[in-house]
């Protein structure tokens, strides 16, 4: 079992940043891929930023690329998503989730691949 716990999230206007934070405890956390997620009211969770295990491969939704960084720090169990110049339309509950899946894009950006969820960090960004 791994326990995930998303924390940073909060309120920032339009072209501001935000770190979230995911803190892993549990069963060798460290080997497992990350990937950070998002659910805006009303619509499906979708996939914003994925990263491997040891760090060295990241995938991104076109939707963040250039603006959101995810990082992982295997010695502290954390993995990170910093995000740049929000828009509005990044308003979400952000969450963070955790496999031992074999890396691939396409794995990586599923829902359905993730077996850990952590409980959702809130998002808004006020136009």
């Amino acid at each position: 079992q791994v326990q995930l716990v998303e924390s940073g999230g909060g309120l920032v206007q339009a072209g501001g940043s935000l770190r979230l934070s995911c803190l892993a405890s549990g069963r060798t956390a460290s080997r497992y891929v990350m990937g950070w997620f998002r659910q805006a009211p009303g619509k499906e969770r979708d996939f914003v930023a994925a990263i491997s295990w040891s760090g060295g491969t990241t995938y991104y939704a076109d939707s963040v690329k250039g603006r959101f960084t995810i990082s992982r720090d295997n010695a502290e169990n954390t993995t990170y998503l910093q995000m740049n110049s929000l828009k509005p339309e990044d308003t979400a509950v952000y969450y963070c989730a955790a496999d031992t899946l074999r890396w691939t894009t396409g794995r990586a950006k599923r829902v359905s691949e993730y077996d850990y969820w952590g409980q959702g960090t809130q998002v808004t960004v006020s136009s």
